[in-house]
């Protein structure tokens, strides 16, 4: 599915799942703003603009937006994939830890939305937010994130009906356990990394967790054309774990 006409602002672009959505939208040819809180990116393309900055900051969005204004006119396809996770026992996390999983995965989100729809052409656009299998089930020493995630859902849905009269689509991809360099180095830290793999693995369906690349995939189709009709939906990738 080729994109050469498409404009692209991608948030959390550093890593993982972000890393995976950028390298498959440069390979369909769309041209792509990208952010996230490194410094810089090692692996971006010279032909990429990347802006280093902090979504809970609304100054900061706003002067995202201006450079995708200026570098685009439109946008036609934003895809929000950052966030915070940070677990432990509810009676355990401070209120600083709350606000700062709240905001991160989910005020920051409505700043993005808030700031892009006007950015989008008078056909119409997409919003893909990265949420969480856990937004829709929730798991013990991660109600804080599964709150936020499962906020987000619900603002992917209403802004879906809100500007559905203006073309612009919004939906969630929902992954499972991903292969990411943090959930990587995660399972590194534990006194056995391949059994305590293993034990995550038989808790999914397939047996597996997600690369970074199948989720992309999930992305790419609802940020496309191909899903022109799919508006306030939540795909879960995660190998059948939200199927229980």
């Amino acid at each position: 599915m080729r994109l050469e006409k498409v404009t692209a602002v991608v948030t959390g672009a550093g890593s993982g799942i972000g890393e995976a959505v950028r390298t498959r939208f440069r390979r369909e040819g769309a041209r792509l703003l990208l952010t996230g809180r490194r410094e810089r990116l090692a692996t971006a393309d010279p032909a990429d603009r990347y802006v280093p900055g902090d979504l809970n900051d609304e100054a900061f969005v706003g002067e995202l937006a201006r450079h995708a204004a200026a570098d685009f006119g439109t946008v036609h396809a934003v895809v929000l994939n950052h966030g915070l996770q940070a677990g432990g026992p509810l009676t355990e996390m401070s209120y600083e830890d709350a606000k700062n999983v709240l905001h991160s995965n989910l005020l920051s989100a409505f700043l993005v939305m808030k700031h892009f729809a006007p950015l989008m052409p008078p056909e119409g656009g997409s919003f893909v937010c990265v949420g969480s299998r856990l937004g829709i089930v929730g798991k013990p020493e991660e109600v804080l994130y599964s709150a936020a995630k499962g906020g987000l859902i619900m603002l992917a849905k209403g802004a879906a009906i809100e500007w559905a009269p203006r073309g612009i689509r919004v939906n969630v991809v929902a992954p499972g356990l991903t292969a990411t360099p943090v959930i990587e180095a995660s399972f590194r830290r534990r006194p056995d990394p391949e059994a305590y793999r293993r034990h995550r693995a038989g808790q999914i369906p397939l047996g597996r967790l997600a690369t970074p690349e199948e989720v992309a995939a999930a992305v790419l189709f609802l940020a496309s054309p191909e899903s022109s009709y799919i508006t306030g939906a939540v795909l879960p990738v995660d190998g059948g774990y939200t199927a229980f």
